[in-house]
């Protein structure tokens, strides 16, 4: 197979090489036919050219480290491909809407909250602290890990060498224990 390969080529062969044996070759005739198509991909998506280049070679890399991971039963090659690369831009964007923008210096002065609003805010801090003492470790640190620690899904899938599949169940798992725990406060 060459760099100019047919979609109909068989590229499940090439990531059970790289899994293998960590062949070189077969990963370069993978990057040279999905890299760019994970960039458009990208860009269409509404990441700019720069973000969408670093992004494909981060998706590349991925396929490199991962392809012992990659199930040819489950999925063909380019959806599981492509499936990373969605994956990575749900992080990107959910960690651009976790910065928030610096403070606009015309904006009026936060007034004082009222002291019953304190009382609110204080009871509503207790039930939360309460809901997350009774999470599971695993579901807390992952918890931890996304919110308070600002990691995305594959970072945390990293730090705590679980599968992205079990971080994300133990991620909506725990949401939906303070959901229930909280009740209308969420």
């Amino acid at each position: 197979m060459n760099a100019e390969s047919e979609p109909g080529d068989d590229h499940a062969a090439l990531i059970a090489a790289i899994a293998r044996r960590e062949d070189r070759a077969a990963f370069a005739t993978l990057f040279a036919y999905f890299a760019p198509r994970v960039k458009t991909y990208l860009q269409r998506r509404g990441g700019d050219p720069s973000q969408a280049e670093e992004l494909a070679q981060e998706v590349m890399l991925t396929v490199w480290r991962k392809a012992a991971q990659y199930d040819p039963t489950r999925a063909t090659a380019a959806a599981w491909i492509f499936a990373i690369a969605r994956n990575l831009w749900i992080d990107v964007l959910r960690r651009s809407r976790l910065s928030l923008p610096p403070p606009d210096p015309t904006d009026e002065p936060l007034q004082e909250p009222l002291a019953d609003a304190l009382l609110v805010a204080g009871d509503r801090s207790r039930r939360l602290q309460a809901a997350l003492r009774e999470l599971r470790p695993e579901q807390m640190e992952s918890l931890r890990l996304a919110f308070f620690a600002d990691r995305s899904h594959s970072e945390i899938e990293q730090l705590l060498g679980v599968p992205l599949g079990t971080v994300k169940s133990r991620l909506r798992l725990a949401m939906s224990r303070l959901r229930a725990a909280l009740g209308d406060d969420v």
